[in-house]
């Protein structure tokens, strides 16, 4: 289902460049959260896999297990220096009287609204009812009841998604970037891409109030952005992601704000 992000960070990734792109959608009246909220992340759904030579990738469970790690102890971090009261989970049982069942469903939910979302916001198939309306989505009444249970004001979901590119992966592309110079050039092989996105869920009406897609890739072998598997990548894609939540269109318009 979620395939479709790296064929969006190829098709925005142009060739010889190494890139980052953020777009990001909310609803017309919404103000990022401050000061005494409450905040719910759920567990960080992640992929991290090897770009093969033969331009495969190739899931690594070491790799995404300790790219999760580095999230959300990233995720901790950011979210500290915000004053809100916020829940990194890292397991589905880890709220008192909820079930992980629930929980599960709840996730399932927002990655089928999301397939909706892209499909509308992102890929250019619109739908008139929706124009100019900012995000029109929810979980409905299943996101309602996990806000009434755990008392938190809203529920964030994240997904990555991050090539690492093989040592003959890379050292194809070196070859094909050779090749321009006599005229026969294959660069993008040697290019890897990361794929980034976010949903924040006010759990007192169920609506999805703001959704951002973060794109990363390089066409150029041995370029990178940010690995998931180190802290510092990590972070770095964290705060790409979260650190700049605009307002609403409306609320902007009320500032002043384009």
């Amino acid at each position: 289902m979620r395939k479709w992000g790296l064929a969006l960070a190829l098709a925005i990734t142009g060739p010889l460049s190494a890139c980052v792109e953020t777009r990001q959608y909310a609803d017309l009246q919404f103000t990022p959260p401050q000061g005494d909220y409450k905040l719910l992340v759920l567990r960080p759904d992640v992929t991290v896999g090897s770009l093969t030579t033969g331009g495969m990738t190739e899931p690594r469970a070491d790799w995404t297990e300790q790219a999760r790690t580095n999230i959300i102890a990233a995720l901790r971090a950011q979210q500290a220096g915000r004053g809100g009261d916020v829940l990194v989970l890292d397991r589905r049982n880890q709220l008192p009287g909820v079930r992980d069942q629930e929980v599960a469903e709840v996730e399932r939910l927002f990655f089928g609204v999301l397939q909706s979302i892209v499909l509308h916001k992102y890929l250019g198939d619109y739908l008139p009812t929706k124009r100019g309306k900012g995000l029109d989505w929810t979980l409905g009444e299943d996101a309602i009841r996990l806000g009434q249970k755990t008392g938190y004001d809203y529920a964030l979901f994240l997904h990555a998604e991050d090539q690492v590119a093989s040592t003959g992966r890379i050292a194809l592309g070196v070859i094909g970037l050779a090749g321009c110079f006599v005229g026969f050039c294959q660069p993008t092989v040697g290019g890897a891409n990361q794929l980034d996105y976010a949903g924040l869920v006010d759990l007192k009406t169920g609506e999805v109030v703001w959704f951002n897609v973060v794109t990363a890739g390089s066409q150029i072998p041995g370029i990178k952005f940010g690995e998931l598997r180190t802290p510092e990548g990590a972070a770095q894609m964290v705060e790409r992601l979260l650190g700049r939540m605009k307002p609403g269109a409306a609320v902007r318009r009320a500032q002043g704000v384009r």
